[in-house]
C-alpha cells in the first residue's frame, strides 16, 4: 500500500496516525531489503523516504550507479575521440547526462514499486523525526502524519561534508558529487577541492570528456594510506589522462568569478614564487600575470609539457613590492596566496552520516563523537528495540555493507540461535573506478609492516597479462601481501582492467583462509585478467 506516488502525494489531510510493527526511515539499500523480507514475513512496515527523488537510495540516485554510467560514458568518449573538440564533447556529454537520468529514473521507479505495490508496506514521502521512544512524525506535502512502530530501523545514509569556507555556500558553480553529475552543459575547466577516491573519480572522469581537471590537496601526501607505490602509479595514470594536481593547498575563500566561473583564493604552503595576497585584491584585468598553477615554481605541483595554460584552472599571482633598489623581491614565504578561476568547484572531502532532524535525542539515541549513531555489533543503538543501518552508524560507506547490515538485522528478528555480527564481517573489498581501475582488500605493505607481520610481497605488471594486451589495456600493477611461514594473504592491491571483478576472488580466497597457493594453483579460464592471480601469487 502506498501513500505516496513518484509524481504525487496523496497524504489524507487529517493528519493520520499509523501502528505498524517496523518503521524504516530511509530508502537505501539496508533499509530496502529489510522491509521486503519483513513484509513476506507478514509484519506491516512503513517506509519513510523524504525525498522522491531518492527512491532506492543513494546507491541508484546520485552514487555508484549514476556514477559509473558517466564513467562508461566518458571512456567511451575517450576511446572514439569525442573528446577532442568543444563541438563532440559537448555532444558526448550531454548523451552521457541523458542516458544516465534515464538509468536512474528507470532504477528508482522500480526500486519504488517493488515496496509500495506490497500490500504489508506503505510508503510515506516525508522527512521523519522522533517524538518519542518508539513514535516518529512525518512531515509530508499535506501534514504530517504519526508513526507508532514497534521497532524502528535507521537507514538515511550520509550527507556530502562541505568545509567552512567563506562563500562555499552562496557561490554558483560550487558542486557536490550530486550536483556535478546532472549539470546540462560540461565544464571546460574543473577544480576538485579533495583527493580521496571520489574526488579522482570524478577526476578521472571529467579529464576523459575532456574536461581541464585540477585537484587541490590539503598536505602533501597523494593517496596516504595506500602503498607508495600503488600511490605513485595511480598518479601517473592520472597526469597521463591531464590532471593536475596542486598539494598543500589550503582554500580560503570562495567567490563568483568575473567571467561568469568560480574564484578560488587558495593559500599553498612552501611556494617559493611571490607573496601571499588577498584573492580580492587582484582582480582579472589589472595587468597581473595569469598563468597556469604550473608556472609556480613549487615541486608539489605537476605539468604536463604538451598542457595549454588556456585550457586549466588559471592562476592570477602577485609579486611582492619593489625592493629598495628597484628590483622585483622575491620572498620565499611560508605560504603564499594564489587566485584560481575556473567554470565549476566540485567539493569532494568526505561524507558525514544525515541524523540532522532526527531529533534522535527524543528517542534516546546517542550519537559517536564524528557524528554517526552509536550501535553495537548487533547494530541496535542506545535505544531499544531501534537499529541503525549502512552510511548512518559510521562503518564503511559501501552500498554492500548497507545490505551486509540488513543480514546482521534481519539474523536477529528470524529466530536464529546465533545472530550474524558486524565481527563476523570478513575482509571488506573496495574498488575505485578510474580509467585503470584500482580494487583492494585486507591489509596493504604499509599496514602489515606496521603490525609487525612477516610477509612477502608479491608482484606483477599488468603488461605482463595476456588479457590485458588483447584489450589493449596493459597499464597498472598488481600486488599481494602473503604471510611468510603460513602462505595466508593478507591482502591484495589490483591497478589493473577488470580488477573490481578480480578482487572479488581474492576475497573468497581470503575468507575461506585458502592460502596463496590455492590461487597460484587454481585453473581460470583463458584469456582473463583472473589468470593472471597465477602469477601474481607464484
Amino acid at each position: 500500500m502506498s501513500i505516496s506516488t513518484p509524481n504525487a502525494i496523496s497524504t489524507p489531510s487529517t493528519s493520520p496516525t499509523i501502528t505498524t510493527d517496523a518503521l524504516i526511515i530511509g530508502f537505501g539499500k539496508g533499509g530496502k531489503t529489510l522491509a521486503a523480507k519483513l513484509s513476506a514475513a507478514g509484519r506491516k512496515v512503513v517506509v519513510a523516504e523524504a525525498s522522491a527523488d531518492m527512491y532506492g537510495g543513494t546507491c541508484i540516485n546520485i552514487g555508484c550507479l549514476p556514477s559509473k554510467s558517466l564513467i562508461l560514458s566518458a571512456e567511451q568518449a575517450r576511446r572514439d575521440g569525442a573528446n577532442s573538440t568543444p563541438e563532440t564533447r559537448e555532444a558526448a556529454f550531454e548523451a552521457a547526462i541523458k542516458e544516465k537520468r534515464h538509468v536512474t529514473s528507470m532504477l528508482r521507479d522500480k526500486n519504488y514499486h517493488k515496496l509500495a505495490d506490497q500490500d504489508n508496506i506503505t510508503v510515506i514521502t516525508g522527512r521523519a523525526h522522533f517524538t518519542g521512544p518508539h513514535s516518529v512524525e512525518i512531515a509530508t506535502a499535506e501534514g504530517p502524519v504519526a508513526v507508532t512502530a514497534s521497532k524502528i530501523f535507521i537507514n538515511t545514509g550520509a550527507t556530502p561534508r562541505i568545509p567552512d569556507i567563506p562563500g562555499i555556500h552562496t557561490t554558483p558553480g560550487v558542486y557536490t558529487s550530486t550536483g556535478l553529475m546532472d549539470l546540462d552543459d560540461m565544464p571546460q575547466r574543473l577544480v576538485i577541492i579533495g583527493s580521496g577516491f571520489i574526488g579522482l573519480e570524478f577526476a578521472s572522469m571529467f579529464a576523459d570528456f575532456g574536461t581541464a581537471v585540477t585537484v587541490l590537496q590539503h598536505n602533501a601526501e597523494f593517496l596516504p594510506r595506500e602503498d607508495a607505490d600503488v600511490a605513485a602509479a595511480i598518479r601517473a595514470q592520472l597526469e597521463a589522462q591531464g590532471v593536475k594536481f596542486l598539494f598543500n593547498a589550503d582554500t580560503k575563500a570562495i567567490a563568483p568569478a568575473a567571467d561568469g566561473g568560480v574564484r578560488l583564493s587558495v593559500a599553498v604552503k612552501g611556494m617559493t614564487r611571490g607573496a601571499s595576497q588577498a584573492c580580492d585584491s587582484t582582480p582579472a584585468g589589472t595587468g597581473n600575470a595569469h598563468t597556469d598553477i604550473t608556472g609556480a615554481t613549487d615541486t608539489t605541483t605537476t605539468t604536463s609539457p604538451t598542457s595549454n595554460p588556456t585550457d586549466h584552472a588559471t592562476m592570477s599571482h602577485v609579486q611582492t613590492k619593489p625592493s629598495d633598489d628597484g628590483e622585483p623581491r622575491f620572498a620565499e614565504p611560508a605560504e603564499a596566496r594564489f587566485c584560481l578561476t575556473t567554470d565549476a568547484v566540485l567539493v569532494a572531502t568526505g561524507r558525514t552520516p544525515n541524523v540532522e532532524g532526527l531529533h534522535l535525542e527524543a528517542a534516546g539515541v546517542e550519537l559517536t563523537e564524528r557524528g554517526a549513531v552509536k550501535v553495537d555489533e548487533l547494530l541496535r543503538t542506545t535505544a531499544a528495540d531501534i537499529w541503525a543501518l549502512g552510511d548512518v552508524n559510521g562503518g564503511p560507506q559501501h552500498t554492500y555493507i548497507s545490505l551486509d547490515d540488513y543480514r546482521v538485522v534481519w539474523s536477529q528478528l528470524n529466530g536464529s540461535d546465533r545472530p550474524y555480527t558486524v565481527k563476523d564481517r570478513k575482509h571488506v573489498p573496495s574498488s575505485t573506478f578510474l580509467a585503470t581501475p584500482y580494487s583492494r582488500v585486507g591489509l596493504n605493505e604499509r599496514e602489515a609492516k606496521a603490525a609487525g607481520l612477516d610477509y612477502v610481497v608479491k608482484r606483477l605488471p599488468v603488461a605482463a597479462v595476456p588479457k590485458a594486451q588483447v584489450m589493449r589495456r596493459p597499464d597498472g600493477l598488481m600486488k599481494a601481501i602473503v604471510e611468510r611461514n603460513t602462505g595466508r594473504i593478507l591482502g591484495a592491491m589490483l591497478l589493473s582492467v577488470e580488477s573490481h571483478e578480480v578482487i572479488n576472488i581474492v576475497k573468497l580466497a581470503m575468507d575461506l583462509d585458502a592460502p596463496a597457493s590455492t590461487l597460484r594453483d587454481m585453473v581460470f579460464t583463458h584469456p582473463t585478467i583472473a589468470e593472471a592471480l597465477n602469477d601474481l601469487f607464484a
